[in-house]
C-alpha cells in the first residue's frame, strides 16, 4: 500500500482530497498507470449526490472516477503488448476470466466483476493506479488524454449499438442528450444508420449535438416527438429506438416510436421500476435488447476516433485541474443544460 492524494468520497453530500492508502504493487500481467485525465460520471455525481446506485452503496471512503487515460510507468511480469512511456486508456471493469459469464463473452455481466468507483472498489482519481494490463489499451499518438477518457462513455454507445443490429441506412430515436445518448447517437451513425433523431428537453444539449451531420434534434418540450418520427419517416416509425435518458417518463408512449418489426434498446437505467406497455410492443413485434456497460468494444471504440469518423472533442465542456476536483462534481451536481462531459487533468 502507498499513501496518495486522491478525491474520496466520505459519505454521501461529503468530498475531500487527501491522502488515502491505495495499493500500487504491479503484480504478473499487471501495470502501473500515472494518471493524466479522468471524465466525471453520471454514476460518479450518483454516488455523491445518493450515495448509491441500486445495491451498490457506499459503505467506506472511496475513491471517485473510473473514465481515464495516463502513461504507463511500470510493467509487470509477463506483459509484453505494453511498454513504459505507452499512452494507454483503461478499462474499468475487471472480470473473472473462469466465470460461466466470460467463458460466454459477456464478462460485462459477470457477477464478480471488479469495476473502478463501484462499492467496495477504488477508482482512478488520484496521480497512480495499478490495473490489469489484458484491460489496458494503447492510444495512437494522435489521440488526445482527453480523448482517450471519453473512450470508456464510448464505448456504452459502441455496445448499444451493436446490440441493435443496426442495417445500413437505418434511421434511430436516441431518448437523452446527455453524453451517453450523444454518444449512442454516434455510435449508431458510425454502426450504418443514416439519421438519428435525439430527443432532449435541454435545448444548450441539443444544440451541441445539431453540429453533427446525421443528427436531427427534437425539443419534446416544444414538439410531440411521436408525431416528429413519423413526419420524418412517412408514418412508418423509426427502425431504432435507444432509451438513454434513465427517466421513467420516457417509456410513456415509447411504442409509437419504432417500426412494426423495429427494435428498443434500454441502455439509461431507471432509479424506479417503470410501466412497459407489452401489448403495444407485442402487435409491433418489437425487439427489446439491454445494454450493461460494454465488452469488446475498447478496440473499436479507440479505432473510431482515431480514423476521424467519430470526434468527441465537442462534447467536453470543461476540464478542471486536480486541485479543483471538488468543484468539478459540485458543477456536474448542478447539471447545467449546456455542460456535457466534464473532466479532471490530475498530471499537469
Amino acid at each position: 500500500m502507498a499513501k496518495m492524494r486522491a478525491l474520496v468520497l466520505e459519505r454521501q453530500h461529503e468530498l475531500a482530497l487527501r491522502d488515502i492508502d491505495l495499493p500500487l504493487a504491479v503484480g504478473p500481467g499487471m501495470v502501473r498507470i500515472a494518471i493524466h485525465t479522468v471524465g466525471i460520471c453520471g454514476s460518479d455525481v450518483h454516488y455523491y449526490t445518493h450515495g448509491r446506485i441500486g445495491p451498490f452503496v457506499v459503505r467506506e471512503p472511496m475513491v471517485l472516477g473510473h473514465e481515464a487515460a495516463g502513461t504507463v510507468v511500470e510493467v509487470g511480469e509477463g506483459v509484453t503488448h505494453l511498454a513504459v512511456g505507452d499512452r494507454v486508456c483503461m478499462e474499468p471493469g475487471v472480470p473473472d476470466p473462469n466465470s460461466r459469464a466470460s467463458r460466454l463473452g459477456m464478462y460485462n455481466i459477470d457477477p464478480g466483476v471488479t469495476f473502478w468507483a463501484t462499492p467496495p472498489v477504488h477508482g482512478v482519481l488520484t496521480p497512480e493506479v495499478v490495473h490489469n494490463a489484458n484491460y489496458t489499451f494503447r492510444l495512437p499518438d494522435h489521440v488526445s488524454f482527453a480523448e482517450g477518457a471519453m473512450v470508456e462513455p464510448f464505448a456504452v454507445g459502441m455496445q448499444a449499438a451493436s446490440k441493435a443490429r443496426i442495417q445500413p441506412g437505418d434511421t434511430a430515436v436516441v431518448l437523452g442528450a446527455g453524453p451517453i445518448g450523444t454518444m449512442v447517437a454516434l455510435a449508431a451513425l458510425a454502426g450504418g444508420c443514416a439519421r438519428v433523431i435525439l430527443a432532449d428537453l435541454a435545448q444548450p444539449k441539443l444544440d451541441i449535438a445539431a453540429r453533427y451531420a446525421g443528427i436531427t434534434t427534437v425539443n419534446i418540450s416544444e414538439q410531440n416527438l411521436a408525431e416528429a418520427v413519423a413526419g420524418l419517416t412517412d408514418g412508418w416509425g423509426a427502425d431504432l429506438v435507444f432509451e438513454c435518458s434513465g427517466s421513467p417518463r420516457a417509456w410513456q408512449g415509447i411504442m409509437d416510436l419504432p417500426r412494426p418489426g423495429g427494435c428498443i434498446v434500454v441502455v439509461g437505467l431507471p432509479v424506479e421500476p417503470v410501466a412497459v406497455d407489452i401489448a403495444g410492443a407485442s402487435v409491433k413485434e418489437v425487439r427489446i435488447e439491454n445494454v450493461f456497460r460494454y465488452a469488446h468494444q475498447y478496440d473499436r471504440a479507440i479505432a473510431l476516433i482515431a480514423s476521424g469518423k467519430v470526434d468527441l472533442k465537442p462534447l467536453i465542456s470543461e476540464t478542471f485541474p486536480f486541485e479543483d476536483a471538488i468543484k468539478a462534481f459540485e458543477r456536474a451536481a448542478e447539471a447545467r443544460p449546456g455542460d456535457v462531459k466534464l473532466q479532471i487533468r490530475v498530471a499537469e
